[in-house]
Parts: structure tokens; C-alpha cells; sequence
């Protein structure tokens, strides 16, 4: 059985197509891509044949199972719908889209078609989360007292596409939401949110959104623990960070404070230790393993990017799981209701903060599903 998958978006799409290739039973049909120049440049390099420049042509081929959403954000909803509506399989990258509605919208498109719907979320596949994960299956960490996550980038700085422009910064928070959720294997039930600081006034007309930082905290439904989140986009100096904090009553885990000093182990008392993340390859088929190497690089005749280790090595995971799940007639580790969980409760999140941190309910995605 091989998965004919069609991608849509070249930018940072492009990550993805050397691993589908090379993954057994799997193919790229298909790309699509606005600017035709680039889109042949890419095809042209990968010996692709198929090309689209108008994404709505893609879901028409017949002979594509699986559709790869890496679209500018306010996209994701229209392509990711319209996909499952056409019964394609579907990945998205994230968020899963900006309004409840509009995950609703997701979740009801993939209840009807019966198709494996998947939010690409990079930061459940890192090899720092993956070993985490691992810790606490090996019951090293022990119960897990409080999680914390951080996203801080400064994206006013220039190359970023224009609506970025003041974006809200919970809207895309699943980098900092998702571990924490992830990990305590829970849902969120409510948030608590303040926004702070202030972002310029051509930034803040754009979405409305007056808040530099946003700092979450969820009480998640299951359990005794609250989890906290941090997400800044612009005017707030800080290297680039995508962090996750684990606390145990055994050992506990922080993330790194600069960029390649080694994260930290906390095993009680004074005693602490700097942390060697191993790659995650053992974790994969033998054909994509190097996808999760450090600084892989891909050279194709005049076009060079890297491919597949970006993220944390994060990429290939992302793709074995999306195909190993259309295989298995299974819903896929991320289904639309998990998916709609973790953006969600961004988005409920940054309405409390417009709401000078009032508790916002998240709602029940599940019952919504179960009520289709």
C-alpha cells in the first residue's frame, strides 16, 4: 500500500519532502505553490510531476490520498476543511486555526469524512520532549507536580510575512501549550491570562491585540496541576526560545537558558547534572532516521535547505506518525479533538487577556465530537 501524499505550501513545506520520499510506502503526488517560478524550481529538483499553483486543483487528483497543509496560518482552516471535505487524508501545521469556531469547523469536516486528520505540532517530537516522555514512562520523574512552557520570538524582525503583523500571541501558542498538556496527558478546563507590556500601534490595528507578552495559566481538568505558558512575538528582547519545564518529586527537567548550554536535570538536594539529548533516530524507520540528525543538510543541484532535522529532528516523527496512522485506519496521535485541545486553549487564553484576566472555560471538544 503505498500513500500518494500532495503538499501545499513550499516554504517551509520543502522540510518535508525528501522524508515522505524516502519513507516506504509513501510518495509526493503532487505540490502546490502560489509563485509558479518557485514551485517549478522545487518540483524540477525533487523530479516531481505534478505542480499546482491554484491548491483547489490539487484536491481534485484522484490519485491523492493524503493532502500536507504548510500554508500561512489564516489558511489553515479553508485548506484543512476543504481537504477532508474532499476525502483526502489531512496534516496541518499549526495552529489548527484562530476561533473556536473554526476548530469546530475541523472537527465536524473530519467526523464526516472518516478521514486521519493531524496537527503537525513540532514540539511533541523534539528529542528533548522525547526523551522527557521517556523519563516519566520510566517512572524517573515520578508524579509531576507543575509543567511550564515558554515561546518567545521576535518576529517584527524583517523576512516575515506581513500578517504576522501583530499577531496575538496565544493564537499561536501550541508550541508552549502542547508539551505540557502532552506530558500530564490531561486537558485544559480553564485559563487564566494576562497580557503584558505593549506593541506598536500600527501592530497592535492589525488584529487588535495591544499585549507584547501573554502569561497563561490552565487548570487542567484530571488532576491537581496547573500548567503555565508564556508567548511573546514582538518588542521583547530575548534570544530565540521554544522551551518546557517539567517538575517531579523525583527529578525535574528545565530547559536550557542559552542556546547550547545544555539543559538541566534536577535530582534533589544541590545535585544537578547538564544533559547530552541524545537524537531520536532508533525511534524511526531505518530510511528516515537521518532525518533527525543535527544540522542534516540536503543539497539538490542549485536549491540547498535543510531538510527534516529542523525542530528538534522533530520532522520525520511528525511524518511516520501522519502515514502510520492512514495504514492503521487509526486516528493519528493528534487527532482534530487533541488538535482543537491544545489551540483552543491558546485562544481562550488570549480572550482572557483581552478581558483583563477573567477565567475563560475551554470548552468540551470531545462532547462536540461525540454530539456529531
Amino acid at each position: 500500500m503505498s500513500i500518494k501524499v500532495g503538499i501545499i505550501g513550499m516554504g517551509f513545506g520543502k522540510e518535508f519532502i525528501a522524508i515522505y520520499q524516502k519513507l516506504t510506502g509513501c510518495e509526493v503526488k503532487a505540490l502546490s505553490q502560489r509563485n509558479e517560478k518557485k514551485l517549478n524550481e522545487i518540483a524540477d529538483t525533487f523530479g516531481i510531476e505534478h505542480r499546482y499553483t491554484n491548491w483547489k486543483q490539487m484536491l481534485n487528483d484522484k490519485d491523492i490520498d493524503a493532502i500536507h497543509v504548510v500554508s500561512p496560518i489564516l489558511d489553515h482552516v479553508e485548506m484543512t476543511v476543504a481537504s477532508l471535505n474532499a476525502g483526502k487524508h489531512t496534516a496541518c501545521t499549526v495552529p489548527m486555526g484562530t476561533s473556536i469556531d473554526d476548530l469546530k469547523r475541523i472537527i465536524a469536516a473530519k467526523k464526516k469524512s472518516g478521514k486521519v486528520y493531524m496537527m503537525m505540532e513540532t514540539a511533541v517530537y523534539t528529542r528533548e520532549y522525547l526523551l522527557c516522555k521517556k523519563l516519566l514512562q520510566e517512572g524517573k520523574i515520578g508524579r509531576i507536580q507543575f509543567v511550564r512552557g515558554s515561546h518567545i520570538q521576535d518576529m517584527g524582525l524583517k523576512g516575515w510575512p506581513d500578517y504576522w503583523l501583530g499577531f496575538p500571541p496565544m493564537h499561536y501558542g501550541t508550541h508552549a501549550i502542547s508539551p505540557l498538556l502532552d506530558i500530564t496527558n490531561d486537558i485544559p478546563e480553564y485559563v487564566i491570562c494576562h497580557g503584558s507590556g505593549s506593541i506598536n500601534a500600527e501592530r497592535t490595528a492589525k488584529y487588535g491585540s495591544p499585549f507584547a507578552v501573554e502569561t497563561a495559566t490552565f487548570r487542567l481538568k484530571n488532576t491537581r496541576l496547573a500548567a503555565e505558558a508564556t508567548r511573546a512575538l514582538y518588542e521583547t528582547v530575548r534570544q530565540y526560545r521554544e522551551s518546557f519545564d517539567v517538575y517531579g518529586d523525583k527529578i525535574s527537567f528545565e530547559w536550557e537558558q542559552l542556546a547550547d548550554e545544555g539543559h538541566v536535570l534536577f535530582k534533589g538536594g544541590e545535585e544537578a547534572e547538564r544533559l547530552d539529548v541524545p537524537d531520536t533516530d532508533d525511534l524511526l524507520p531505518p530510511e528516515i532516521q537521518e532525518f533527525t540528525k543535527r544540522n542534516h543538510i540536503m543539497d539538490k543541484s542549485h536549491v540547498s535547505f535543510i531538510q527534516g532535522a529542523g525542530h528538534g529532528g522533530s520532522h520525520p516523527h511528525m511524518v511516520y506518525e501522519f502515514i502510520s496512522a492512514i495504514k492503521e485506519g487509526r486516528n493519528s496521535a493528534i487527532d482534530a479533538v487533541k488538535a482543537a485541545y491544545w489551540t483552543g486553549a491558546g485562544i481562550c487564553a488570549h480572550e482572557s487577556a483581552m478581558k483583563s484576566g477573567e477565567k475563560i472555560r475551554i470548552p468540551d471538544f470531545q462532547a462536540y465530537y461525540d454530539s456529531l
